[in-house]
């Protein structure tokens, strides 16, 4: 059984910055990517980030240079630091687990950005 807690979601102005935490715990080998994707109302879920075991990083065009995947290996936590947020990144954002063959996901944390 795998669970991942993700933390760090709230209102905030544009401009402004946010930073999101998610701890994987449980029966976890052989991980081969941890990230997050979001999903705005009325639309698709997409990839926002996503950091491989590796250590190589994969970001949406959309946030290039404002977003930041990182992890701390050792507590199987990713992060992902938020600034310079517009309108447009509102939405439910959700860390995701690969482990060989196998996708995990956490229940989802708000992130809701005024103008």
């Amino acid at each position: 059984q795998v669970q991942l807690v993700e933390s760090g979601g709230g209102l905030v102005q544009a401009g402004g910055s946010l930073r999101l935490s998610c701890a994987a715990s449980g029966s976890i080998r052989s991980i081969n990517t941890m990230g997050w994707y979001r999903q705005a109302p009325g639309k698709q879920r997409e990839l926002v980030a996503l950091i491989t075991i590796g250590g190589s990083t994969n970001y949406a065009d959309s946030i290039k240079g404002r977003f930041t995947i990182s992890r701390d290996a050792p507590k199987n936590t990713i992060y992902l630091q938020m600034n310079s947020l517009k309108p447009d990144d509102t939405a439910v954002y959700y860390c995701h687990l690969r482990v060989l063959s196998l996708n995990y996901w956490g229940q989802g944390t708000q992130v809701t950005v005024s103008s």
